[in-house]
């Protein structure tokens, strides 16, 4: 059913969140909150070698300390086959994963975890990791991701063959897959073509920084029955991963969501939670495992960096003929980069005839990468909307004229396959074109910057259920932890549907035992796909209110309506009866039939896609290279607002991110292959401090395939800041960064190149 956005009265409202308050007084339950009677603590040793053969692991020492328990090796994980799965927001080889979770083998990055024991205290079990012995054979290793491509580079697998080339290849390598994408003929786009630019762009692999580090509770019972209690973005895919990694049958596991502290797709794999159900299950004791920030930044994944070579052919009146883009991108020591995402995404807010587009998935000695808000887009992005930036100038063309002229439109068929429908990337060019950030006049060293981005959107799995109290108030049951608002976003879109007040519904988010499958919380799909699950629940019940209501005045359900949380009769010819309202069918539920309830699972289609244009306003400080922000304007095509004020933090949140991104975030490995900065003291993420107030501009262009209009906002803020941040820098300085980040130290080295520094007097 689709809701009339005329006649909402809860949807696109701002009440306050469910969980706001326990979260305020610190009364919520994170991961590491979690206490049970007789639990034990866990702690990993890790690798501090980039690349190693391990020759031997002796444990003896420290299972001989008084109070150790329990320790684990990869031994006492079973050996799986190669087997890829779909289980987190993107492929993953289950026997990848178990090697990431334990090393077997090899090392293959500074951080790699090769051995856990649990122990009666923390002090205890990192005493005893520090007495395991491990023997290495220290290997070349290669950490820049062209270097891996180089044919005489350091190979990490010797299984490891090149997917996606003809013929297959023979030899090992470190690249793990070659992906294209075509459109038209692009030989012929370059004949076309009256002005072509080419480029070369680099980004560094950067952390999520979520402030919660990874923690979780296992228990394994004598029966065999394992609980786990853990901060991750799904609890069915820990249940998953858990499960083949130990080879448990996933009935015998029930996973438990605990609130997060943060995850931006950085809690979408497990770390801990198959090493702590490994420490159980040998100690006969709950274990307790959680990180600390350095174990975080060198054993948990990263954003992928990479290189990005783009090619714009165009008209001189600006039309763009033909594109070609080159992603290489770091997977870390595992095979799984977002090079596909990064391909999609890179060019597909224009409309272009002909393109060609390349993506290498390269493995090296880094940490497993992982998902952060629109995986890969932000990558590809910034190579692309920098490299249009740069054509606009050669065109002397207005980069805004030259989006809108280029613009993809309903209609538009996209180079990775789709053809658009209900899509608002336009109106967003043309909200920033006409926003009053572009009047304001720029002073001497400061510069404005425009660019733009697109991210799917995703639906899938996702199971609900509604139940009626017997007061009238309901409870809204749903599967995906809460990351951004969606306990609100659930309970407004219910109570729209029951036609009751937002503080009478109760949203809950189960566990793998209470609720049906939903997959987890990412890709910008909660709102869309559960909210779709969560509505189809609430118009079940009111299905069966109608009934309640019939039985109780003795008439067809056909002759009752359902208005503003009441039952009517339809009309006069139904009969002349009081309304009864919710709360009064009910109460009367024992007699009418019983409880009132109902529970839908869905595989929901028809996500739509999200679109943004932003504008940066930069100053620079000439002496040293400091990049001061001095205003951002987000504009986005949002679907419908559910809840504006959370869509507008999901906006301001990315852009902080993707400016962090631009201006200061990277891993630094020394000649080792040793993360030095493992620590917010070294790894610079911006604080409020740092920036103005974002401005986020919501064009609301309804998804029609979601009852409310509902689009994902989460994923696409975070893909125009780099490229919108080096266009500012560009305009301010007359220096194009075409190297992320663009820190001080970088720029300070680029201003001297640009003005050589004055001889100091003698």
């Amino acid at each position: 059913m689709a809701y009339d956005g005329e006649s909402l009265k809860v949807v696109g409202t701002r009440p306050i969140r469910p969980d706001g308050v326990d979260k305020v007084i610190g009364r919520a339950n994170f991961g590491a909150d979690m206490t049970m009677p007789g639990m034990l603590w866990g702690k990993i040793k890790r690798s501090p070698h980039a690349h190693a053969r391990i020759k031997s692991i002796k444990i003896d020492k420290a299972a001989a300390l008084p109070g150790v328990k329990a320790v684990v090796t990869a031994a006492d994980f079973p050996q799986i086959p190669s087997e890829e799965a779909f289980v987190g927001e993107g492929p993953m080889n289950f026997r990848d994963l178990s090697y990431n979770c334990m090393a077997r083998g090899k090392v293959l990055y500074d951080g790699h975890a090769v051995a856990a024991v649990a122990a009666i205290s923390p002090a205890i079990a990192e005493g005893a990791a520090d007495l395991i012995e491990v023997e290495y054979e220290v290997l070349p290793h290669v950490i820049d991701v062209e270097e891996a491509m180089k044919p005489n580079a350091p190979i990490l697998h010797d299984d490891l063959f090149t997917q996606g080339v003809d013929p297959k290849p023979t030899a090992p390598s470190n690249v793990a897959k070659r992906v294209t994408f075509t459109k038209g003929d692009f030989a012929a786009g370059w004949k076309e073509a009256e002005v072509t630019i080419e480029r070369r762009y680099t980004s560094k692999a950067v952390h999520q920084g979520y402030i919660e580090p990874h923690a979780c509770v296992v228990a394994v019972g004598n029966d065999g029955q394992c609980t786990i209690w853990s901060s991750s973005q799904g609890q069915f895919m820990v249940r998953a991963y858990c499960a083949k990694l130990l080879n448990i049958d996933l009935a015998n596991i029930r996973a438990m969501p605990a609130e997060i502290g943060g995850g931006f797709g950085g809690k979408t794999l497990v770390y801990l939670e198959p090493v702590a159900l490994a420490l159980s299950k040998k100690s006969g004791r709950p274990v307790k495992i959680v990180m600390n920030r350095e174990e975080v930044f060198r054993g948990t994944g990263p954003a992928a960096g990479g290189v990005y070579e783009v090619k714009l052919g165009a008209k001189k009146n600006g039309r763009i003929v033909a594109a070609e883009l080159v992603v290489k991108l770091q997977a870390g020591a595992f095979p799984g980069s977002p090079v596909g995402p990064a391909c999609m995404c890179g060019l597909a807010m224009y409309d272009i005839p002909h393109v060609n587009i390349v993506g290498y998935d390269v493995v090296s000695n880094r940490p497993k990468v992982a998902a952060y808000r629109a995986p890969g887009a932000p990558n590809s992005t910034f190579g692309t909307e920098s490299c249009m930036d740069e054509l606009a100038r050669k065109l002397n063309i207005d980069p805004v004229r030259l989006r809108e002229m280029n613009a993809a439109k309903d209609g538009t068929k996209a180079a990775h396959g789709p053809t658009w429908t209900n899509i608002g990337y336009l109106q967003t060019v043309e909200t920033a074109k006409n926003h009053p950030h572009l009047k304001v006049k720029l002073g001497k060293n400061q510069g404005r910057g425009i660019a733009s981005g697109f991210w799917f959107n995703i639906g899938g799995e996702s199971s609900a259920a509604c139940h009626v109290n017997e007061d009238g108030s309901v409870t809204i049951v749903e599967g995906n932890p809460d990351i951004g608002g969606s306990r609100a976003s659930m309970a407004m879109m219910a109570a729209e549907a029951l036609g009751i007040p937002y503080d009478k519904v109760r949203p809950v988010v189960a566990d793998t035992s209470s609720v049906g499958f939903s997959f987890l919380t990412g890709g910008s799909r909660v709102t869309f796909a559960t909210g779709m699950a969560v509505t189809q629940a609430a118009e079940k019940v009111v299905v069966e209110l109608k009934k309640r209501a019939a039985a109780i005045w003795d008439i067809s359900p056909e002759a009752v309506e359902w208005k503003d949380g009441k039952a009517y009769p339809a009309g006069p010819n139904a009969g002349s009866f009081e309304p009864l309202s919710l709360q009064e069918i009910a109460l009367k539920a024992g007699r009418t039939g019983g409880p009132i309830s109902a529970e839908v699972s869905i595989n929901a289609q028809g996500a739509g896609a999200g679109w943004a244009t932003h504008i940066c306003d930069v100053e620079v400080d000439r002496e040293t290279g400091y990049v001061k922000i001095l205003r951002y304007t987000a504009v986005q095509d949002v679907g419908r607002a559910i809840h504006p004020s959370y869509v507008e933090g999901q906006i301001q949140g990315g852009v902080t991110q993707g400016i962090g991104w631009a201006l200061n975030e990277e891993y630094i490995y020394d000649k080792d292959g040793r993360l030095e900065n493992p620590g917010y003291l070294d790894y610079r993420m911006p604080v409020a401090s740092d920036l103005p107030m974002i401005e986020a501009v919501m064009v609301e262009v309804p998804n029609p395939r979601h009852p409310f209009g509902a689009k994902g906002v989460g994923e696409v803020p975070i893909v125009p800041p780099m490229a919108a941040v080096a266009n500012a820098i560009a305009d301010a300085t007359g220096i194009r960064m075409r190297n992320l980040p663009m820190s001080p130290p970088h720029l300070r080295a680029a201003l001297d190149e640009q003005e050589p520094p004055r001889q100091a007097a003698e």
